[in-house]
């Protein structure tokens, strides 16, 4: 069964134009951009937009959008961005290219696995410089490990070292990270005895260093995703008001309105908790004008990360299923049967992709200038 809504249209060729500003843009500073496709749960259509526009490696955390991918025909080259657990060692020797890599013992047992499909296999070893997330904390035991896997493992190449920031611990890329990033790296190469190919500087929040042109010489490598998807994070919630080459509109979230009533804005009764366990505070704003959308947390996560297109409309909040806006100042009369269109957040996008009665619809033709 094939849903008409909720649908998620695809702009092919303003996602083609985000990827070709950001290419350009890092390729003057030196830099290569690994196009990650975690953040539409790996459409393969969306992966041949970001070749299209220049990038070197296609990344996701993900095997099995990898593996979509390269079964849709989609060449790659493939980078996993989660450093991968040992069950998983035989899938990534068969499927990726290359890898983020922080432990030992999966290099080891990466190297055992590569002699026997007799396939070679290259790695990036991860630093951890703040963020508290993937990589090496201890660096002279990460120095130790990049000449073992340089020396020993004869089926692994040691294609260069990286570091994440602004995920988990929220740590803002500066030039001074990428400078202890870019001393690493020397001390690396003079373990091994050679340059290495890639020193990866991070994802989107570090393009913020390309963007205002302090990113240090020798950061050769960025895997960007939300902003070429996107293009929000760095506009709106960083606030970048010069960063206007990237559309935010690439991605339409489409829904249908199943209900419109004019109902209390505050809940009538005594008040526990919602469906989810929280216990929500809510504000009386009196008499509105609501409308319930088929739509609903298990599609999108946060709802109240949706943008609403309509001037005027507001999320109010969501169950599982329904999504409640307020309409009372919407420019338009808003009707059952009627349809509502949202920009998406990151967090909306990772949701919505994943479900399969979501029907994405790709477009190539008529882009419109943002």
């Amino acid at each position: 069964m094939e849903r008409q809504f909720p649908r998620l249209s695809v702009s092919l060729p303003k996602l083609r134009r985000n990827a070709s500003e950001i290419v350009t843009r890092c390729a003057a500073k030196g830099i290569d951009v690994c196009g990650v496709i975690k953040g539409c749960t790996g459409i393969p259509q969306v992966a041949r937009a970001f070749l299209d526009a220049g990038v070197k490696q296609l990344g996701s955390s993900r095997l099995e959008q990898i593996v979509r991918c390269r079964q849709a025909g989609v060449p790659g080259p493939y980078l996993l961005l989660r450093i991968p657990g040992l069950s998983e060692l035989p899938e990534v020797v068969r499927w990726c290219d290359i890898s983020l890599q922080s432990e030992l013992t999966t290099l080891d047992a990466l190297e055992a696995e590569c002699a026997r499909q007799n396939k070679n296999h290259r790695v990036i070893v991860m630093v951890d410089l703040g963020d508290i997330r993937e990589g090496y904390w201890d660096q002279d035991e990460m120095v130790a490990v990049c000449a073992h896997a340089e020396r020993d493992l004869t089926h692994l190449e040691l294609a260069g070292i990286g570091v994440n920031l602004g995920c988990v611990g929220s740590v803002q890329p500066t030039p001074e990270k990428m400078n202890d990033l870019l001393a690493l790296r020397d001390r690396v190469e003079k373990a091994i005895g050679r340059k290495l190919d890639i020193v990866s500087g991070g994802a989107t929040s570090s393009f913020t260093l390309v963007h205002w042109n302090t990113m240090p010489e020798g950061i050769n490598h960025l895997r960007i995703g939300e902003n070429i998807l996107l293009g929000k994070d760095l506009q709106l919630e960083w606030g970048i008001e010069d960063m206007n080459y990237l559309a935010m509109d690439t991605f339409t979230l489409t829904a249908e309105v199943i209900e419109v009533k004019t109902k209390p804005s505050y809940p009538q009764g005594q008040l526990c908790i919602d469906a989810f366990g929280h216990k929500p505070t809510y504000v009386d704003y009196g008499i509105q004008r609501r409308a319930i959308l088929a739509l609903g947390k298990a599609d999108v996560g946060d709802e109240k990360a949706l943008l609403p297109r309509d001037p005027g409309l507001t999320v109010w909040g969501a169950s599982s299923d329904h999504c409640i806006l307020d309409v009372t100042h919407c420019d338009r009369e808003i009707k059952v049967g009627d349809t509502v269109d949202f920009s998406l957040a990151y967090s909306n996008l990772v949701y919505v992709t994943a479900r399969e009665d979501v029907n994405v619809v790709c477009i190539e033709e008529g882009e419109v200038n943002s």
